[in-house]
Formats: C-alpha cells, sequence, structure tokens
C-alpha cells in the first residue's frame, strides 16, 4: 500500500528525527581510551549512544537544527568513571545525614566542621562522620582525641566512624545510648576508664559488628528525605566524575525493603548513575534462604530505570555470600581465621548461583582466605560448571601468584580497590614495610585477569573516585607513604582504563563502556585539567566540568552553567550537604 504525500512527509520526518544526531561536542582532547594515545577532536551522540568519533569537521557535518553543541574549549574528554566496588544505593539514604571529612587536610578543620554542624543539627539529632577518611590526610597527622570531641559538642550525640576498627562516641552519644560498665558485644570492646565507665572509644576484634550495630541506633531519614539524599548523592558523584557504579551491597542493606528508594527513583528516572548491584546476605546462618528466596524475586540483568539500559540492574551474588567466609581489613587487629564450618555453609551458596547461573563478587582480604575459597569454587566447578560464568573476588590484597594462576583458570576476575590508599601505614605498622605491590595488580594484568578500580566507599575508603585513581598511578598512600616500588605503578591510561573499561567486565558491560567509540554508551565527562599531563599530585582532587549520562548532561561546573539541569534543594535543611557538600576537594 502506497502513503499518500502528507503521510510520507511525516514518516520521513520522524525516521529523520529518530537518527539525528543529539548532542555534538567540539574542541575537545578526546581520551577514546581504545589505545594509549589515541586522541579525536570531537564526537557526535544520537539516542544515548555515540554515533561518530573524529576531528570538528567531520562531526560538525551531523549537526541539524535540533542538535546541541557543546564546546571543550581544549579540556580533555574521558569515558565516565565507574566504580567496580561502591555501596552507592546505602549511602543513598544516608549521605544527606551525614558529615563528610572526605579530602579535608586539617584536624582542626574537621572538629570545627564538626562543631558548625552540631550547632544546626536539632534536638535529638545525631552528628556522624561515618567513613571515608584518617588521620594520615590531616596535616597533624593523628586521630582526633575523645576531649576534642567532647569539647567540639558538648551537648549533642555525636558518632565517628574510623575505618574497620574504631568508633568514637562523645559523652552524649554514650547517654543517648545507654551504654555503660555492663554493655557487651561478641566481637567488639566498649572501652572502660579508670573510673569504670565507658570513655566513648568501640574497638572492633576483629570485625566491623560494633560499630555497625552502633551505628544502626544512630537514628535514619524519613522515606521522602531518603528519596532526596538519593538523588543528591548521585549528583555528588556526577560531580565527581562518576557515570557507573557497581554496588556490593553491604551490611544492614536488606533486599528488597532497602532497596525500594532507589527502586523507585529508577522506575521515575531519577538516577544519574548506571547501577549494577549485586545482592548480600544478611543473615548469618540463613544465606542459603536469603538466596533461595531472592532467585524467586529478581534475576541478572533485570533493569528498573526508565531511561538508561543497563541503568537499574540486578548483577548477582555477594560480596558477603556467607558470613563465615568473611575476613574484615581490620589492620588494628591481626588477621582473623575463619571458622571451620566455612566451606560448608560457602559450598551450597555456590552452587545454587552457578546452576541458575547468577554471577558472584565474593569478599576476601588475605590470600589465606583466598585459599580456602577458591579451594570451594574449584570443588563445585567439577560437577556445577562455571562454564564462563562471571564472577571475582573483592580486594585480594595478599593474593598469591599460584592463587591468581586458579583464578585465572576458573575464568574469574578481580575488583581492586584503594584501601591501601586510607590503610597503608596501619598495614606496614601490623606486618612491616611490604616490597610485593598489594594488591598485585601488575601481576594481574601480566596474567591478563579482568581488573576493575574502584573504592570501597563509603564506611572505611572513601567514595571519591580520583584518589584511587592517584594511588594506583603513584603506589602512594593517603599520608604520602609510597608503599609499591617504582615497577609497579600504573601509568596514567592503564588506571584511567581500569576505573572505565575494567570495571565494566564486572557487570558484563566491557563492550558498552569504556571507550568513546561508535556504539558505546554516550557517558562521559569533560575535565578542568589534562589528566594525562597534570601534577601527579593533583590528580587526588579532580572533579568533573561537565558530565553526561546516556547523552544528557547530569552535572555542569559554573564553567558549563548554561547546561547544567535544575538544582534540587536539599533536605533536611540542617543536613552537612547543604552546608559544607559533600568530598572537600578543594
Amino acid at each position: 500500500m502506497k502513503l499518500k504525500q502528507p503521510a510520507i512527509a511525516v514518516a520521513l520526518a520522524c525516521a529523520f528525527s529518530a537518527h539525528a544526531t543529539d548532542l555534538i561536542i567540539t574542541n575537545g582532547k578526546v581520551a577514546t581510551m581504545t589505545k594509549e594515545g589515541a586522541y579525536a577532536q570531537a564526537l557526535a551522540i544520537t539516542d544515548g549512544k555515540i554515533d561518530a568519533v573524529g576531528s570538528n569537521a567531520q562531526i560538525l557535518k551531523r549537526k541539524s537544527s535540533n542538535t546541541q553543541v557543546i564546546d571543550a574549549a581544549g579540556r580533555t574528554v574521558i569515558p565516565g568513571l565507574n566504580d567496580s566496588h561502591l555501596h552507592i544505593i546505602r549511602e543513598g539514604l544516608n549521605y544527606n545525614a551525614e558529615l563528610r571529612w572526605d579530602g579535608v587536610t586539617s584536624l582542626r578543620q574537621a572538629l570545627q566542621m564538626l562543631k558548625e554542624q552540631a550547632a544546626r543539627t536539632p534536638e535529638g539529632g545525631w552528628v556522624k562522620v561515618v567513613g571515608g577518611w584518617n588521620e594520615f590526610q590531616f596535616e597533624e597527622k593523628r586521630l582526633p582525641t575523645l576531649e576534642e570531641i567532647n569539647e567540639a559538642v558538648p551537648d549533642k550525640p555525636v558518632f565517628l566512624l574510623y575505618l574497620y576498627g574504631l568508633g568514637f562516641l562523645n559523652q552524649k552519644g554514650i547517654e543517648t545510648l545507654g551504654y555503660n560498665a555492663d554493655t557487651r558485644f561478641k566481637d567488639g570492646v566498649v572501652e572502660l576508664g579508670a573510673d569504670g565507665k565507658p570513655t566513648g572509644k568501640l574497638i572492633a576484634k576483629p570485625n566491623a559488628m560494633i560499630l555497625y550495630t552502633t551505628l544502626a541506633k544512630t537514628g535514619a531519614l524519613s522515606r521522602e528525605q531518603q528519596l532526596n539524599s538519593t538523588q543528591q548523592y548521585y549528583t555528588e558523584l556526577n560531580r565527581l566524575g562518576l557515570t557507573s557504579a557497581i554496588d556490593a551491597g553491604g551490611g544492614g542493606q536488606a533486599y528488597p525493603d532497602d532497596y525500594a528508594v532507589s527502586l523507585e527513583l529508577a522506575r521515575n528516572g531519577k538516577l544519574t548513575v548506571r547501577t549494577s548491584y549485586y545482592l548480600f546476605a544478611q543473615k548469618p546462618g540463613k544465606e542459603l534462604e536469603d538466596y533461595q528466596r531472592w532467585l524467586t524475586q529478581t534475576h541478572p540483568d533485570k533493569n528498573d530505570h526508565l531511561f538508561y539500559a543497563n541503568g537499574y540492574n540486578t548483577e548477582g551474588g555477594g560480596e558477603n555470600l556467607v558470613w563465615s567466609a568473611a575476613d574484615f581489613e581490620n589492620f588494628l587487629e591481626p588477621r582473623p581465621d575463619m571458622p571451620a564450618q566455612m566451606e560448608s555453609e560457602l559450598e551450597p551458596v555456590l552452587r545454587l548461583l552457578i546452576k541458575n547461573r547468577w554471577p558472584f563478587r565474593i569478599h576476601a582480604t588475605y590470600d589465606e582466605s583466598i585459599d580456602r575459597d577458591l579451594a570451594v569454587i574449584e570443588k563445585v566447578n567439577k560437577d556445577t560448571p562455571l562454564s564462563g560464568l562471571r564472577w571475582f573476588f573483592d580486594h585480594a590484597e595478599t593474593i598469591s601468584d599460584k592463587q591468581l594462576a586458579r583464578v585465572k583458570a576458573l575464568g574469574g576476575g578481580i575488583a581492586v580497590q584503594d584501601r591501601m590508599y586510607f590503610q597503608g601505614e596501619l598495614y606496614w605498622k601490623q606486618y612491616g614495610a611490604q616490597s610485593r605491590q598489594m594488591p598485585p595488580i601488575q601481576k594481574m594484568l601480566a596474567m591478563k585477569i579482568p581488573v576493575g578500580l574502584g573504592t570501597d566507599g563509603t564506611r572505611v575508603s572513601s567514595y571519591g573516585p580520583w584518589p584511587s585513581i592517584y594511588w594506583a598511578v603513584t603506589g602512594k598512600t593517603a599520608g604520602g607513604l609510597k608503599i609499591w616500588r617504582d615497577q609497579d605503578v600504573l601509568s596514567r591510561y592503564q588506571a584511567l582504563k581500569l576505573m572505565t573499561q575494567g570495571s565494566a567486565w564486572m557487570s558484563g558491560e566491557e563492550k558498552l563502556k569504556g571507550t568513546l567509540a561508535k556504539g558505546q554508551y554516550a557517558d562521559i565527562v569533560i575535565l578542568p585539567q589534562d589528566y594525562f599531563t597534570m601534577d601527579v599530585e593533583k590528580i587526588k582532587q579532580l572533579e568533573s566540568s561537565l558530565t553526561i549520562v546516556n547523552g544528557k548532561v547530569v552535572y555542569a561546573a559554573p564553567e558549563y552553567s548554561q547546561f547544567a539541569p535544575a538544582r534540587l534543594e536539599v533536605q533536611p535543611d540542617w543536613s552537612p550537604v547543604k552546608h559544607y557538600g559533600g568530598y572537600q576537594n578543594k
């Protein structure tokens, strides 16, 4: 059947509109990341994907009357960053309630922020600093004393989380919680003073449950505030150049209840970081029941985002598959021994996941733990083959060469994080100076094992991606201690590749993300400085000038204010985020 002339015109117009270029970036140093040293000048975006990369002249030929053009003005353009291990969904629920010391360079300033925040926090509310900092980032090179904390805030309850090792309560916090000489925790100590009363220091021995349990008693935001908090946190990550994250679950993050806020936002198209999440078993001894139930509720690659492909996806199981396999990296304490029943608890969970083709990830810091984990995986693989199923270890600081060969043989990968950036000094104090790279990233790359770079933010390390990249290209801690040999540090190209395409392997998206090439997702960052040539010490302070996800601008710094999305006001009004923002990278 032939169409009448007006109908033909409408059909042609619709067809043209569907394929017309939506956005062009010109005049950039476009790091395509297809290979080291590969740069272009401009790129075109159509329907959320990169349509072409080339010179200004080549790309501007695609411009139509409806095409938006952004002038990079010589700035460096990179693929959006992708954190392979971030507790993004959990942090979204809490971000607006937390005072972040991430990036703060002096203890004096940190305590002043604590004092100021207490003044605006309403009666009954807690002042909380929940991870992302250590004493080595401060010019004073020390932790706050309990006396300083109490002097700064005498009248509002305060809780400070320090890595996975210590917690600090002021006297008002102790009173509010009702902690006393009889307060007991299975794996932790409430320190008592000479008077037999709690001093305010909480000590993890060795796992962090005393700290998590205490944190859970400090209150939560309302549902409306959690919706706002999650959007604020995602925008904060966009500000730092993050466009994708792989969520590792976390303690106190139960599925599906604690995912309801992010799910609602995803279904309304309001999440601006593509999020793939793994499900983390919550109850010791009940992990198999958790996974059996979750198999009936969701499945890998189930996308609930209204607008983005792979925008909010169930991914698999972990990083906590069973509690008995956990080895907290509390370097203030000796290495923990996993209990004898670990193998008998881990094996049925692995069989269930592999049989149902669920990808999985396993938290493992030490080679002793990895050895036992691998033995179980190898046993299951003999009669329930992995057959290319994606799986990987998280952390693996002390994994051995022989264990890497076993990971390689099983088709696994490794997600590494900059935990040593925050805890290198503590590890050296506990175990002595190290000569072997921790984790041995160069060895992993040489063996062609998939490697993704991330942060493990937010309760130990910071969520800031650039300190992780800085650590990878310098081998230095936040305090400046060089913990890698010169031959171990990564090139800037290698580090960026691991935080983009490398991390994409952990969600099965390595062919869709991580390079600026035709057909890739249009997740792009324009930087204010040239990452590849700038002073290396300033890399840890980088952020984005302009962040694009799925072809749309989701964050714009003042130099690109004309492209900035409408700003969402922070709730509640007393939120530390409203007054300080998040990562203090100025």
